[in-house]
Order: structure tokens, then sequence, then C-alpha cells
């Protein structure tokens, strides 16, 4: 594992100099970490720590926060299963079980052609579509073992181009010119709201 690399350091950069305060570029150079080597090492974090001018603490802190950054190996297509309540009502215990005897791992592993990973997870926000899950966060829904596995042969042979591999947050890069870039606040600066400077008046 590494740092971030020659063409992601000049894209780190890019990506900073859009926000008004460095610590804000945190999550974006995160996900560029993720997108260099498949998950976000710890040499990676305090690269993007002396970059954005924080301590290694307050990068793992953001990182370990959300599920979407992975700090191990994960496949090419990270498949999350939803098993929260509507999805467990409508049986993702079903699913979950196909995939380990579908893809031949156990929940949490990696199939031997690197390809696939999976884990049950907590509701991932699509109750009306149960039962759901997501590769590399893209929603699948009403999935059944069935649809599992059409859904893996897909992937195997290039029929979700739409899909990414995983760490590839996007396949079309945002790009902000300058005269649209972000600028400070100056929230120190501004003057009381209306509804304060009346409350002050009326005291």
């Amino acid at each position: 594992m590494s740092r971030l690399n020659e063409e992601n350091l000049r894209m780190a950069r890019q990506i900073i100099s859009m926000y008004p305060k460095k610590k804000s570029a945190m999550i974006p150079l995160l996900h560029l970490a993720q997108e260099q080597s498949g998950l976000v090492s710890n040499e990676a974090m305090t690269h993007i720590a002396e970059l954005i001018e924080v301590t290694p603490a307050e990068v793992l802190g953001t990182c370990s926060f959300y599920e979407m950054f992975k700090r191990h190996p994960v496949g090419e297509y990270q498949i999350n299963i939803c098993h929260g309540i509507s999805c467990h009502l409508l049986g993702a215990e079903d699913v979950l079980d196909h995939a380990e005897k579908s893809l031949g791992v156990k929940e949490g592993e990696i199939t031997k052609d690197g390809k696939f990973s999976f884990d049950g997870v907590e509701c991932v926000a699509a109750c009306t579509e149960a039962p759901c899950l997501q590769v590399n966060y893209r929603y699948i829904n009403k999935v059944n073992s069935d649809g599992f596995d059409e859904l893996i042969a897909d992937l195997r042979n290039g029929g979700k181009a739409e899909i990414p591999k995983h760490g590839r947050l996007a396949n079309i890069r945002q790009k902000v010119s300058s005269e649209k870039l972000a600028g400070p606040a100056g929230v120190e600066d501004a003057s009381p709201p209306v509804w304060l400077r009346r409350n002050k008046e009326e005291q």
C-alpha cells in the first residue's frame, strides 16, 4: 500500500484548491486514495493529513466512520446485501445464504479470482424495493437467488458497464471553473440575522 501516486497527487491538489478550507477536501481525497488502491491504506491517510494540514487521527476518524471506505481488501465488486427489517421480511437471509453458496466464500471473504466479496449490511434506505443490494454502491432492487446469479454472470462478462470496479467513485470526474469555486463564507463578519436583531430590539 502506498501514498498517493504522482498523478493522484496532482489531482488531490486540484481538489483541495476547490475548497475555501483544505480540511473540507478530506472525503474527496479518501475517495481518491481508495480509487488508487481499492482501499484506504494507513500511508494514504497520513499523506492526506499532510496535504490538508490535519492529524492522521482526524483522517482515520472520518475514514472509519463511513462504511464506503474500506481499510482492508475487497473484491473488484463489493456486494452489500441489506438485511434491514424490510429486506429481512422479504427474503434477504435467503439471498445471503445463496450468495455464500454461489460465490463459494463466506461473508467478508474474497473469491479466488479477486472479483467478488459480499457483506450483510444494515438498511440501505431502499425499503420499498426490498430485498435490495448494492454493487459498489449502485442499487440492485427486488433481488432473489436467481436474480443474484444473473447479476454475478452479468458482472463476470462485462454486462454491467455502468458499475465501475470498487474504489472508483464515478466514471466522470467533476470539473468546476475557477469563477464558480466556493469562496470563504465570511460568517464571522456577517451581520446578525433579522430575527436576532428583532429580538434584541424587543428586549
